[in-house]
C-alpha cells in the first residue's frame, strides 16, 4: 500500500516525505526542514502532524482529481461550443478563440479551447492527424498478373510544343514499361485507343490497377442510376479483365516512381530527337521503351506469363466504344450527343418504340444504334448547341478543356454564327466521364 501511495505523490511530495521522515527520527531539526522546504515553523508543523497521523498519504493534496479553482463555469463551454459547431465548426483552435473573444465577447485561452473541442468530438490532436503509414507490398510473381496504368500531365516538350499526357502501362512483378502513348488528354477515348493497342501487343492480363479518376470510377455521389460501371469498366469487364482502383497514390507506387524517371529521361530523349508533336513522340517510344526496360525491369519471381491470347469472340472493336441507352419515342427519334437522331419507319425501327435502344460511338467518329443487335438505319437532324456554363471539368482536363474553349473563341471570333452548326468531330468527349 505504502508502494502505490508514493507511485502517486509528485516530486515535491516525495521531497516532503524524506525530509520530514528525517525530522520525525531527530536527524534534521525543525529549522533546518523548514528552510530546506521554503516554509514557515508552524507548517512544518502541520505536515508532521499529518505524516505522524496518516503516514506518506497525509502529503498528498486533496485538490488532485478535483475541478481547478479557475475552471471556467459549465454554461461558459457549452456556449462556446455551441457557438463552434454553428460557426466554427472547421476553424482550428486558435482562430476559434479569437473569433470567440472578438465576435462574441467570450475570452478563452486556445490550449483550454483546444482541450474542449477535442473532447467533443470537434477537433483532432496532432497524434490523430498523422498519417497512415503505408507499408511496402511485395510485387506479383508474374508478368501479365497486375499492370498499373496511369497518366502523367507534363510538358513533355518543354517550350517546343503544348502540355499534353502521357499514358503509362507497367508490369506489376517486373516494372517493365509494357505500353506509352502520348495523348492530348486522359480521356475514356484515349484510354480505349491506349488498351486497345496493348492488347493486340501482349494479350489480356488478369487485371489493371489505376488510380480513382473518373475514367475508371464513377465518383459523382449522386449517381444512384446504372450499373455502377465506367464506359472503361465496361469494356474490360466485356474481355474478362478486371480493374482494381488504389486507395492512395502510394499503393501504385511502381508506376508513380516510373512518370519521375520518365520526366527526367524522356523530355530529354525527346529534346535531342527534337520531337514537338505528338506524332513525333509517338514514334520514338518504341525504341525508348526497350532501352528503358533493359536497363530497368526486373525478372520476375514466376516465369509464367499470365497474359491471355484473345478469344475469337472477343470484339475490340465493340468493346472499345462508348455505349448510351436511350428509349425510343413514338416519332421513332431519339436524342444523344445534343443531337437528334430520326430512325428510318422500318420494321426493325417501329419495333423498338418505347424500348431501349443502343448507341455505339466509335472512337473514329463513326456512331450506330442498335436494338437487339440488329443495326437501325438513321438520320440526324442538326440542333444549335447551347453554351454549358456549368460544365464539370475533371482537373487533370483543365488544360485541354482551356484550350478547347479558346480554339472555340478564336474560331468564333467577333461575330456569332448564326444557324445550326454541322455535328463536329467529338469536341463533347473531353466533358465526359465514365
Amino acid at each position: 500500500m505504502f508502494g502505490v501511495t508514493v507511485r502517486l505523490m509528485s516530486d515535491g511530495e516525495l521531497t516532503r516525505l524524506e525530509l520530514l521522515r528525517d525530522l520525525d527520527q531527530r536527524r534534521l531539526t525543525v529549522e533546518t526542514t523548514a528552510q530546506l522546504l521554503g516554509l514557515e515553523r508552524r507548517q512544518v508543523f502541520r505536515l508532521l502532524k499529518a505524516y505522524r497521523s496518516e503516514g506518506a498519504t497525509g502529503l498528498i493534496s486533496r485538490r488532485r482529481g478535483g475541478p481547478s479553482n479557475r475552471r471556467k463555469p459549465e454554461e461558459v463551454r457549452d456556449e462556446a461550443l455551441a457557438i463552434i459547431r454553428k460557426r466554427y465548426w472547421d476553424f482550428g483552435p486558435t482562430l476559434a478563440a479569437e473569433k470567440l473573444r472578438e465576435v462574441h465577447g467570450i475570452a478563452l485561452g486556445r490550449e483550454t479551447l483546444r482541450l474542449w473541442m477535442i473532447d467533443a468530438g470537434i477537433w483532432t490532436d496532432r497524434k490523430q492527424r498523422r498519417k497512415r503509414v503505408h507499408q511496402p507490398r511485395h510485387r506479383r510473381e508474374c508478368v501479365g498478373e497486375l499492370v498499373q496504368i496511369d497518366g502523367c500531365e507534363h510538358w513533355w516538350f518543354e517550350d517546343r510544343g503544348p502540355q499534353c499526357t502521357l499514358l503509362v502501362f507497367i508490369d506489376d512483378a517486373t516494372s517493365r514499361l509494357m505500353h506509352l502513348q502520348f495523348v492530348e488528354s486522359e480521356s475514356t477515348f484515349a484510354y480505349f485507343h491506349a488498351t486497345r493497342a496493348y492488347l493486340e501487343a501482349w494479350g489480356k492480363p488478369v487485371a489493371f490497377y489505376s488510380d480513382k479518376h473518373g475514367v475508371f470510377r464513377v465518383n459523382h455521389p449522386g449517381a444512384l442510376g446504372g450499373d455502377g460501371m465506367t464506359q472503361f469498366g465496361r469494356a474490360l469487364h466485356a474481355l474478362n479483365i478486371d480493374i482494381i482502383c488504389a486507395n492512395s497514390s502510394q499503393a501504385k507506387g511502381r508506376v508513380e516512381r516510373a512518370h519521375k524517371t520518365l520526366q527526367d529521361r524522356l523530355v530529354k530523349e525527346l529534346r535531342l530527337a527534337g520531337a514537338a508533336t505528338l506524332a513525333a513522340a509517338n514514334a520514338l517510344l518504341p525504341a525508348f521503351v526497350a532501352d528503358y526496360n533493359a536497363r530497368f525491369a526486373k525478372p520476375p519471381a514466376n516465369k509464367k506469363d499470365l497474359h491471355r491470347p484473345l478469344r475469337a469472340g472477343d470484339d475490340l472493336e465493340d468493346a472499345f466504344a462508348w455505349k448510351e441507352e436511350r428509349t425510343l419515342s413514338q416519332a421513332l427519334t431519339l436524342q444523344y450527343d445534343k443531337m437528334i437522331f430520326i430512325l428510318e419507319p422500318s420494321e426493325q425501327g417501329k419495333a423498338a418504340i418505347g424500348k431501349r435502344v443502343t448507341i455505339f460511338d466509335y472512337p473514329d467518329g463513326r456512331l450506330l444504334i442498335r436494338y437487339k443487335g440488329v443495326e437501325l438505319a438513321y438520320r440526324t437532324f442538326d440542333k444549335i448547341r447551347q453554351v454549358d456554363q456549368g460544365a464539370i471539368a475533371d482537373n487533370k482536363r483543365l488544360g485541354p478543356v482551356l484550350a478547347m474553349i479558346r480554339d472555340q473563341q478564336l474560331r468564333r471570333g467577333p461575330q456569332r454564327r448564326s444557324g445550326p452548326r454541322r455535328r463536329d468531330q467529338r469536341d463533347a468527349r473531353l466533358f465526359k466521364v465514365g
